[in-house]
């Protein structure tokens, strides 16, 4: 499959210590599906500089487009944005435009814009804004990396703005068939199938119902006729 590559970097501690669940790499997947874009890799790292740094560095060289999510907020742990600096060997620091947005915000809802709160605005050079519509302080992309709020509301809005803005591919389709067998059994069939559809994704996932062991066959592709055609003959490994 040719279509375009994404990843998707989980930034915070809060994700890798149980205290919150990731919403937001289901979430871009769904959408990205949508846009024949296939999100290829995820990675989730902590609130540790020179490990987001790799971890831009290398998916950003690994695929073609990169989101991030977390990190971007106005504590002292919140440290993408310099972090994405770092990777790029861009300088960062508030923004004319980025603190306007700022302003305007505590303006209108009555807060100050402290210190802390101008964190928000500090934006790496050569970077272009992402509009975010729910709290104002925004994301950002440099390069091929788009810099995301952890928030889920937050983050699926910048990802709704963003989508636009990439070139997409044939959208990804997907077919689905339950089969009372269990893996093992048909595991071999299976493979046949793959290597006679070499520009489909077949995925096995086994269940245990009612005491009975079976498996889900799940075929994924741009093509529609081959995928119909695969479908056919993964109905013809039912018992």
């Amino acid at each position: 499959m040719g279509n375009p590559t994404a990843a998707m970097l989980v930034i915070g501690d809060e994700i890798l210590s149980g205290r919150t669940r990731d919403t937001n790499t289901n979430h871009l997947a769904k959408e990205l599906s949508t846009r024949g874009i296939r999100l290829c890799e995820a990675r989730v790292v902590a609130d540790d500089q020179d490990a987001i740094v790799a971890a831009v560095n290398a998916l950003r060289a690994a695929y073609d487009t990169v989101f991030t999510s977390g990190g971007i907020g106005p504590t002292h742990d919140d440290i993408t944005a310099d972090a994405v600096a770092g990777a790029f060997g861009a300088s960062i620091d508030v923004r004319d435009d980025a603190r306007a947005i700022l302003e305007a915000h505590y303006q209108r809802t009555g807060f100050e814009l402290n210190e802390m709160r101008l964190r928000m605005a500090r934006i790496p050079e050569g970077a272009t804004l992402i509009d975010n519509p729910i709290s104002a302080a925004p994301g950002f992309t440099l390069g091929n990396v788009h810099v995301m709020a952890g928030v889920p509301a937050i983050f699926e809005a910048m990802v709704a703005s963003v989508l636009p803005t990439l070139t997409g591919g044939d959208p990804l389709l997907s077919q689905m068939i339950d089969i009372d067998r269990g893996e093992g059994e048909i595991a071999g069939k299976l493979k046949a199938l793959a290597e006679k559809f070499p520009d489909l994704s077949f995925g096995s996932y086994p269940y245990q119902r009612n005491g009975a062991y079976g498996t889900q066959l799940v075929v994924r592709g741009t093509d529609a006729g081959q995928l119909d055609r695969a479908m056919v003959e993964l109905a013809a490994l039912a018992p």
